[in-house]
């Protein structure tokens, strides 16, 4: 099981990341705009959920590196600590526009729109990526278990990213409205994520 600061830590970034403005945040929020609020729950529940396929590459993918190789592992933490950081730097310099386009394509049912937002997040390459190198910073190999621990991590971060992408898509018309009122919250809100990358990263390079 978890430790308590393993997921107090982890719980935080993650809502932080996950609240600030990204492709998937923008494409619910277009949808809920431009669709309708249930519409917009629906693609924001699929996008979150479909993190469950990159919690499973991890899974697989980070235990078979424990079990073959301790070094293979930290080199692995410290690779991703590196692009983190690369992450966090990006976010700074980001002019943190926030624009939100038309999602409307011919009316679709609410389990299309859902798999239309599982499948959108499962093949992206860089949300694989970020998995790989997020999920394995909070994982401490001292407590074993590497492979139940990253399952659990991944759990947890598709049901906060389903919490606040469903709330997202059913306030949608009012965020949208409140966004375009302050043009200033997308650079504050990438500026935090910038910082919370970066932490987390040299966090993981110094503290392997």
């Amino acid at each position: 099981m978890l430790t308590l600061a393993q997921l107090t830590g982890f719980l935080l970034a993650a809502l932080l990341i996950t609240a600030s403005p990204g492709p998937d945040n923008l494409m619910v929020l277009g949808m809920g705009m431009s669709r309708g609020r249930r519409q917009g729950i629906a693609f924001g529940l699929g996008c979150a959920f479909g993190c469950l396929s990159h919690t499973l590459l991890s899974v697989v993918g980070v235990s078979a590196l424990v079990a073959a190789s301790p070094v293979a592992f930290t080199v692995l933490k410290v690779g991703g600590g590196l692009y983190l950081v690369w992450l966090g730097f990006n976010a700074l310099r980001s002019a943190g526009a926030v624009r939100i386009g038309d999602a409307g394509e011919a009316d679709q049912s609410l389990a299309r729109l859902f798999l239309k937002g599982c499948f959108a997040n499962a093949v992206n390459p860089k949300v694989i990526l970020f998995f790989l190198s997020f999920l394995p910073q909070f994982v401490v190999a001292a407590n074993g278990h590497a492979a139940l621990q990253l399952a659990q991590l991944g759990v947890l971060f598709t049901l906060q990213a389903a919490l606040l992408f469903g709330l997202l898509g059913y306030f949608s018309g009012a965020i949208g409205q409140w966004l375009g009122r302050h043009p200033g919250a997308g650079p504050v809100l990438d500026r935090v994520a910038g910082v919370v990358f970066i932490g987390l990263g040299l966090r993981l390079i110094w503290a392997r």
